[in-house]
């Protein structure tokens, strides 16, 4: 592991405890990261934690509130003295409604999680990245959130709407942070079997995490930033 030169590497992955963010930390461990698991809850980021190994450190982690982003960002700073890769999974799903008649208190609910959320996590660890002049920040999105194939009434108006934001949230991040060392990228898993994507979804957690993990393992040599991925191939804005 030493030669590994990601063995001192330190990920921050939000929304951990299960699905998708679960597998997500555990490709990063496999491949030597030391990995903040966060959740809601503490007890649910110790379990998850205590199941995936010693490197998987536990943390609450609410990305609703803002007061909870800083006090986790400043704990694990303060534990391990950097975060270089954040990985923005924590999501809500605003469920089969019609853009046309939405409850709109799921719908900020999803957005304040979705995008507010993600939004305040990355500036939370921005400063910490540019001072080090590395970071790999992985906004997770999806398909349903491409305005190229926005074109049916598939439901679950704020969630799609909340990927969009996080989209161009990423463009705008990038472009900020150009020149950085700090690189920037959306990825959607695709239609994955979680708690979220139900058991009738076509992937599995092992490939839904495969595009996420690679873009927070570019190399130090790599520039791709500002881009929307899906299985490892751009995906249309």
């Amino acid at each position: 592991m030493t030669n590994d030169p990601n063995s001192s590497r330190v990920a921050l992955v939000t929304g951990a405890n299960r699905g998708l963010g679960t597998e997500i930390a555990r490709q990063l461990l496999t491949r030597g990261f030391h990995v903040w698991v966060t959740a809601r809850h503490l007890p649910d980021a110790q379990a998850t934690a205590g199941a995936l190994g010693p490197h998987a450190r536990p943390l609450q982690l609410d990305v609703s509130s803002p007061t909870s982003i800083t006090t986790a960002i400043d704990h694990a700073i303060g534990a391990l003295g950097r975060i270089d890769v954040l990985i923005n999974n924590a999501g809500i799903t605003d469920g089969l409604q019609p853009a046309t008649g939405p409850d709109f208190a799921l719908a900020a609910a999803t957005l304040e999680t979705n995008v507010l959320g993600a939004w305040r996590t990355a500036t939370a660890v921005i400063p910490h990245m540019v001072a080090a002049g590395y970071g790999r920040i992985v906004n997770i999105s999806s398909n349903l959130g491409s305005l190229h194939h926005m074109t049916d009434a598939a439901g679950e108006p704020a969630y799609r709407v909340s990927k969009a934001a996080l989209n161009a949230l990423t463009r705008l991040l990038a472009a900020e942070l150009a020149g950085t060392g700090v690189l920037v990228n959306a990825a959607s898993p695709g239609w994955t079997r979680t708690d979220m994507g139900g058991a009738h979804a076509p992937r599995d957690v092992e490939e839904g995490a495969d595009t996420p993990v690679w873009l927070a393992t570019l190399p130090e040599t790599a520039h791709t930033t500002g881009q929307l991925f899906y299985d490892r191939e751009p995906l249309t804005w």
